[in-house]
């Protein structure tokens, strides 16, 4: 029989926006030939895994780190989300007059790269491992009025999936796009809007992971939240259900932040500015849009802090994660860099 080719639509979600790839695919009747990259187990932890030494961190550093596990769901769903926290004086670490910062990794199940990055931060905080050129008795003062609670994985249900050989996956456990299911513009599609990747869920905070998290920002109340994604390098502040930023100070000084984290990490070529309006699509229910309309977080923001435009579509890994140990090493040094000067600007930037 004759080889046909056929021309696919593919649609490549970041943390929060939808990009459309036309990818050819060379099938006939015997063959289709796909171009996947497996996981690199040399420089990517389990999910489980990556937890586990997590906590071994934590228990090297009592005086520095606490870890702890939320449970939600019903009988047939259940999410268990672990989350870490920074004081340097455990006396005082829900002293109100302190700086507290709140970081999400791995709400996407696909984006190994962003939990990855979360145990450097934490390695960094415990004092085991620093970036190039960082100064850890400067690190120490940095520090030393900050609260720090760090999301690992966000997604672990979704992960398993991963971990399993689902590479494409960035849904939960079952089938809800985490980034979809806040209250925020809840449930309103775009004309590209596949439930295959972009399902809301029933409702807004129909998702354990998503009631964790919410009940979490409230509680603990943050001055600024990071939601760290893959998919391209970008720096992204509300609004990303429409083409606009905040009005006013505050949103002025968010963009100031994110201007000077180009500049020093990004070398300029971050996209920077609204998620709706940097990139081009809206999205709709997202955790950012949430934290700054509702819990009203002083400082709301989206990284993505990776992508390779010249992927595949259907090479998911690849597209959203380093695969060679230099190109991991930048992207962690660099990253890990951004978000101790974001520790250190971010009080100035709220005064």
């Amino acid at each position: 029989m004759a080889a046909s080719y056929h021309l696919f639509f593919i649609i490549y979600l970041s943390g929060f926006a939808a990009f459309p790839i036309f990818s050819f695919v060379y099938a006939n009747a015997n063959t289709t030939q796909h171009s996947w990259t497996p996981i690199n187990h040399h420089l990517y932890h389990s999910g489980e895994g990556l937890i586990e030494k997590i906590k071994s961190l934590v228990h090297r550093h009592p005086d520095k780190l606490t870890v702890e596990t939320i449970q939600a769901g019903t009988k047939d769903y259940k999410a268990d989300i672990t989350v870490v926290t920074y004081s340097q004086n455990w006396e005082q670490s829900d002293d109100k007059s302190k700086l507290r910062i709140l970081l999400s990794f791995g709400q996407h199940a696909r984006e190994l790269i962003s939990s990855e990055l979360a145990l450097q931060i934490l390695s960094a905080l415990g004092e085991e491992q620093f970036p190039p050129e960082m100064d850890p008795a400067s690190l120490h003062d940095t520090l030393e009025n900050v609260v720090i609670k760090i999301v690992p994985i966000e997604n672990l249900n979704g992960r398993k999936i991963v971990d399993a050989g689902e590479l494409c996956e960035r849904r939960n456990g079952r089938g809800v796009d985490l980034n979809r299911n806040w209250a925020v513009d809840w449930g309103k599609k775009e004309k590209d809007y596949d439930p295959a990747e972009e399902y809301p869920g029933t409702a807004p905070f129909s998702e354990p992971e998503t009631q964790i998290m919410q009940e979490l920002a409230v509680s603990f109340n943050p001055h600024i939240w990071v939601n760290v994604h893959s998919g391209t390098d970008g720096l992204f502040m509300p609004y990303d259900h429409k083409k606009s930023t905040p009005d006013g100070l505050p949103s002025q000084r968010m963009r100031e932040l994110l201007d000077e984290l180009n500049v020093l990490y990004c070398s300029k070529r971050c996209l920077v500015g609204s998620g709706g309006t940097a990139v081009g699509y809206l999205a709709h229910g997202t955790a950012t849009d949430y934290m700054y309309d509702v819990v009203r977080v002083p400082m709301a923001f989206t990284f993505e802090i990776y992508g390779d435009d010249k992927a595949s579509g259907a090479d998911c890994f690849k597209m959203f994660n380093p695969i060679d140990q230099t190109t991991f090493k930048r992207v962690m040094d660099q990253w890990c860099a951004s978000f101790f000067t974001l520790f250190k600007l971010g009080p100035v930037c709220l005064m």
